[in-house]
């Protein structure tokens, strides 16, 4: 069996995915066609030829365009519903998705049909490929904290269908300070709590999450390296980093793969997990992200099973359910001399 297969293989948790993101062009189409929502693309290869991004903000662009056709409830259905066929394919055993609540209800779109929409579709995908889900619902750092505790009071309704809240969109002049307020009242509502930083904005960004935001794992959080003591801090204390390297190379975080800091990471003992982000835009869901690290960074294959084993470690499945999945990567292992 190729390494491809052996990686296919591998139980995974995916950490660090926008459902918003794997908008495909052909769904985008085929929703815009549905809703009646004329695009400024006559076609799919007009609108691919936009995704040559040379920063975070020329995606998000490009990235809120496309949410524009996701109306009912049963576009976040199908839109869900797709991505966890393809995780399916990925051999990804549990996620735990982004959604982005802000960017659909200042559309004039209902709460209630983004959530359920989006939970109807996973507890479908339970039933049929067997992945389990959390929710995570992530706020917009370049719109206001007033914004985002008026989507919160929206949200707790809905609550038990929410595990945890993020923070996502442009990172840079936008600090986690920005929201203490917000992650204050999250965590009086019980949600989980994580946060990007440390893509585009400096190690201080990230301090700021764990020291004022207190969150539970760092979304992306590449930059630490930059910070002796934050490098230290975070391994010290075990505090996993959601990392999406095909990500950081579309968007120049890094020029290409063989920069990517992911494995002096893994090598120094920080819990990264690898992640697929935006994978409509980025070119690769996770099981090609695996094969790339591996194929361009050096990771072995014990490497990439300690990789998935991380990503069930840092998620926020039970201790059981946890344990049950670890055996089997390290039978796999086991079974495996590659």
């Amino acid at each position: 069996m190729n390494m491809l297969e052996e990686l296919r293989k591998l139980p995974k948790a995916e950490l660090h995915l926008h459902i918003e993101g794997t908008l495909e062009p052909e769904l985008l189409f085929t929703l815009a066609k549905r809703n009646n929502i004329l695009l400024p693309y006559k076609d799919i290869d007009e609108l691919k030829d936009k995704y040559h991004f040379h920063d975070l903000q020329s995606f998000l662009d490009i990235y809120y365009n496309g949410t524009n056709v996701l109306i009912t409830k049963q576009d976040f259905y199908d839109l869900t519903f797709a991505y966890l066929a393809k995780a399916k394919q990925d051999g990804i055993r549990h996620v735990e998705i982004f959604f982005d609540p802000q960017s659909h209800v200042s559309r004039g779109i209902e709460f209630k049909d983004v959530i359920e929409g989006i939970s109807e579709a996973l507890e479908q995908g339970k039933k049929e490929f067997g992945i389990s889900y959390f929710i995570i619902m992530s706020f917009l750092r370049h719109l206001s904290q007033e914004n985002a505790l008026e989507v919160l009071e929206m949200a707790l309704p809905y609550k038990d269908k929410i595990k945890a809240v993020g923070l996502d969109s442009s990172e840079l002049g936008n600090p986690p300070s920005k929201f203490v307020e917000l992650f204050k009242k999250c965590k009086e509502n019980n949600f989980l709590t994580v946060a990007h930083a440390g893509e585009e904005g400096p190690a201080s960004y990230i301090w700021e999450a764990l020291n004022l935001l207190e969150i539970e794992r760092i979304d992306h959080g590449i930059r630490c390296t930059e910070d002796p003591e934050l490098l230290k801090t975070i391994i010290q204390k075990n505090i996993p980093l959601t990392v999406c390297p095909l990500s950081n190379i579309k968007l120049k975080v890094y020029q290409e793969m063989k920069e990517h800091n992911v494995k002096k990471l893994f090598d120094l003992g920080v819990k990264v997990t690898i992640n697929s982000d935006d994978p409509a835009y980025f070119g690769g869901y996770l099981l090609e992200n695996y094969i790339q690290c591996h194929n361009e960074l050096g990771f072995t294959y014990k490497d990439m099973c300690d990789i998935s084993k991380n990503s069930i470690e840092a998620s926020f499945l039970s201790s059981a359910d946890k344990l049950k999945l670890i055996k089997e990567i390290d039978s796999l292992n086991q079974k495996t001399i590659v």
